[in-house]
């Protein structure tokens, strides 16, 4: 059977009918204003028109309220609501806007086109692999000796599963995306484009050359894999390396951006969030619910403690104990990193004074 790969819908959000009054009753929030505004789009505050539902999560946007042409917005309870709500207009107060923009997103995010279940004739697939009939495999993707792919998953075109890889139930695997011989990915995974598990990780020795003059480098073969527990989340062109031996692991609910690399033998615990362009050595640890800003880069063998977080740019070459916030470049505690940088701040002036003083 021929495989129909998901279509995104072009059309705007399903707002048809939503007004203030019925989005307040969906996020619990109260009301100030007219519950008839109605609601046709979402849009910054400032670049809102009438009919647009906007966020204001601070003063200084609630201060941009009155000259919005925004028809409803989302107010933090924290911050002061306008003095003046306006003729038409809503404002819905909440006490949390991250779960009242899940809510709204979740209500008002178009419906995907269904997936087909079936093998795309542009496809290539061993017959010594396992396809679940509910899966779909979508056109010129590859799926190797021994593979598995389970329930309801979803290989939107060109993909390539190595011989005796495993993806298991409702998961989907991005345009691209290259899971190498033996990776395992776990159940309702998303993979983005270009993602690249279990190529090998970036070991060299350094050798006598067959000439006998000078050395050079050799390539150490890594026969490990990469395995990825369920609802992980993988963002394009990351790139997650097998380990020498042994599992590069992935914890379950763990969130990684785009562009990250990951090296042979890390172990990423449960629910960490890794943004954009992180790079993690080899036999990297992070323990459950680490949180790794943009561009933080960790030396091998490093260890992090759990729900520690790094600021981002940070460079890591300590162990960061369990629950700590570091920062910097080498990382250091944050209040001690903190104290750094204001006295790096007033360097020059100190140095003015010390020619000042003639010393």
């Amino acid at each position: 059977m021929q495989a129909t790969a998901t279509v995104p819908n072009a059309a705007p959000p399903q707002t048809s009918g939503m007004n203030a009054g019925r989005l307040a009753d969906i996020l619990g929030g109260e009301l100030l204003g007219s519950a008839e505004a109605a609601i046709t789009g979402l849009a910054g505050i400032d670049q809102a028109r009438p009919g647009d539902l906007t966020f204001i999560r601070t003063p200084k946007y609630a201060a941009m309220w009155d000259k919005s042409r925004a028809s409803v917005a989302i107010l933090v309870k924290e911050v002061k609501p306008p003095a003046i709500v306006g003729e038409g207009r809503a404002i819905v107060v909440v006490p949390d806007a991250d779960v009242a923009q899940l809510k709204i997103l979740s209500a008002l995010a178009p419906t995907p086109t269904p997936v087909q279940p079936g093998i795309d004739p542009a496809a290539k697939v061993d017959p010594a692999s396992s396809i679940d009939p509910t899966a779909c495999i979508g056109p010129m993707c590859v799926v190797g000796k021994g593979a598995k792919i389970g329930a309801r998953t979803h290989l939107v075109s060109g993909v390539y599963v190595g011989a005796e890889a495993s993806i298991g139930n409702d998961t989907v695997i991005g345009p691209g995306t290259a899971i190498h011989d033996r990776c395992v990915v776990g159940n309702n995974c998303r993979l983005a484009s270009g993602v690249v598990l279990g190529a090998d990780g970036f070991g060299y020795t350094m050798q006598n050359h067959p000439s006998g003059k000078g050395k050079y480098l050799v390539h150490l073969p890594h026969i490990g894999n990469v395995t990825v527990g369920d609802h992980v989340d993988i963002g394009a062109n990351t790139c997650i390396d097998r380990a020498k031996f042994g599992s590069t692991t992935v914890g379950s609910g763990t969130k990684i951006d785009n562009l990250v690399q990951i090296g042979h033998n890390c172990r990423i615990g449960r629910s960490c969030v890794i943004c954009g362009q992180v790079g993690l050595s080899g036999s990297v640890t992070l323990g459950d619910g680490v949180q790794l800003a943009g561009r933080v880069g960790v030396a091998d063998n490093i260890q992090i403690g759990a729900m520690a977080r790094i600021g981002a740019s940070s460079g890591v070459m300590n162990d960061v104990p369990a629950g700590e916030t570091w920062l910097g470049s080498p990382a250091m505690p944050a209040k001690e990193a903190a104290r750094n940088y204001a006295l790096f701040r007033r360097l020059s002036q100190v140095l003015k004074k010390v020619k000042l003083d003639g010393v």
